[in-house]
């Protein structure tokens, strides 16, 4: 398993050795779930930050390092999870003409959302994940996850910023994060011994 997490600030008041500061700490807090890389990636002028900690499988060489970014340069992303079918769609996007420069599914996916839409791209993908896709062309940022929810993908407002990630302790190495319990989420864990989407213990999350 690898680990995926970041912030998107729409008050763009922070420097980037400030965000890249933060990234980095939120990487850090999923350490346990990708001990083999990790990286950040920031833009300031946009407010986004994109952090990863890499658990490596499908591709063992530096080349499968994320944030990863698209070879138009359009995309950036931080991918956990696995996209079985991705020699077919490998195959597939070398006969349009794409050339890759690794071996893993994470580039596969970046050119697969640069030759389609990601609609279309993610219609495609079998396997298991929970990927951010920012799109710099379009300044969005896209929050996915697979058909059946199996890779974990918390987010929430705080205050004027988006936060993500794969795990709350993610969420709670950001400055200033507000650990309110929600409190209909508690009763739901006291009467299920779970907590159900779309709620976590914490309040916004």
């Amino acid at each position: 398993m690898c680990g995926i997490t970041g912030f998107w600030d729409i008050s763009r008041q922070k420097s980037a050795l400030e965000m890249q500061a933060i990234a980095q700490k939120m990487s850090d807090a999923l350490l346990h779930r990708g001990p083999d890389d990790g990286g950040a990636w920031v833009d300031a002028a946009a407010g986004i930050a994109l952090g990863h900690r890499r658990l490596a499988i499908v591709d063992l060489s530096p080349q499968g390092h994320q944030p990863m970014v698209s070879v138009n340069g359009r995309y950036i992303i931080v991918f956990n999870g696995e996209i079985y079918n991705f020699l077919d769609l490998r195959r597939e996007l070398e006969r349009l003409g794409h050339r890759f420069r690794g071996g893993s599914d994470t580039e596969v996916m970046l050119a697969a959302f640069s030759e389609w839409s990601l609609q279309q791209a993610i219609q495609q993908f079998n396997g298991m994940f929970a990927f951010a896709l920012w799109d710099c062309q379009e300044r969005v940022l896209h929050l996915c996850r697979d058909r059946l929810g199996e890779k974990p993908l918390y987010y929430g407002w705080m205050g004027k910023t988006l936060l993500f990630g794969s795990e709350l302790k993610a969420l709670k190495a950001y400055p200033h994060f507000q650990s309110e319990i929600n409190r209909d989420a508690l009763a739901l864990f006291l009467r299920h011994n779970y907590i159900p989407t779309p709620y976590s213990i914490y309040q916004g999350i």
